[in-house]
């Protein structure tokens, strides 16, 4: 029998890495005791760098952080060696990192019960994620974890998931973002599933597979393609607008229990 996939985005869907309150702050610290001009924001140069190549289309170099790193402490004349991975692993323990649901392991185990086959789709980097992956229990509950530096290929790109193609039919995408996660599923004529924990009161009182119709959940999802897009002049369009709309894999799970993919 031909596995059916469902593909998930790991930060902002199912946890919360420790860059933005633990990695960076020890990289921007690290760097600031060897200058003198004690004033100079380094996190803001590290972000205006990853902004920069995102608004260039260079996601998978985006997401590159030693090279970011690297570069900037060329910049400054810095002879430097900062070991972002070493930084992720010791800063793996929770609260530092932790999952965004209570029972998102019982959830996507449900999901599994009904018959899929889970894979994750990050374009976060291999050595980065999967310590954290590992560390809160989620790792044997993928049978793939995708990495855009492993696959060569950053989300939207399609040829993201050729691995997860080659091994059955890919049925959904699971993520946070547009810009990234719904263009990346529509484009591969798959349902695109967009979860955010902050939708409107008004929007959670319709039926998930309703969501999307909503006026409301439209401005909401084109105020968000603003701030996803707003180094880019892309207008927001059709293939912006995901297929399902879920506040959490809870939720998910019960409608996938209930109704399948």
């Amino acid at each position: 029998m031909e596995k059916k996939w469902i593909t998930f985005d790991l930060d902002e869907t199912l946890m919360q890495n420790p860059f933005m309150g633990w990695v960076f702050p020890e990289i921007v610290e690290t760097i600031q005791c060897h200058l003198e001009d004690k004033d100079l924001d380094i996190m803001a140069l590290i972000v205006d760098e990853h902004l920069k190549r995102m608004s260039k289309n260079r996601i998978l170099e985006a997401y590159d952080w030693d090279h970011i790193v690297e570069e900037l402490l060329e910049r400054l004349q810095l002879t430097l060696t900062i070991d972002i991975e070493k930084i992720v692993t010791n800063h793996c323990e929770i609260p530092k990192i932790h999952l965004l649901e209570e029972t998102i392991l019982s959830s996507l185990q449900r999901i599994k019960d009904k018959g899929y086959a889970l894979a994750v789709a990050t374009n976060g980097y291999y050595k980065y994620q999967y310590p954290v992956l590992e560390k809160l229990q989620l790792v044997e509950l993928f049978d793939q974890i995708i990495t855009s530096d492993s696959a060569g290929y950053a989300k939207p790109d399609i040829q993201m998931l050729n691995s997860v193609k080659k091994e059955g039919e890919l049925v959904a995408h699971v993520g946070d973002r547009i810009d990234h996660d719904i263009l990346l599923a529509n484009n591969l004529n798959i349902t695109s599933i967009f979860i955010n924990k902050n939708l409107p009161s008004t929007i959670l009182e319709l039926p998930v597979y309703k969501r999307k119709d909503s006026a409301e959940f439209i401005h909401f999802c084109k105020e968000k393609w603003k701030k996803e897009n707003k180094f880019s002049q892309v207008a927001f369009h059709q293939e912006c607008i995901p297929d399902l709309v879920v506040h959490s894999i809870s939720e998910l799970s019960d409608y996938i229990t209930s109704n399948g993919l």
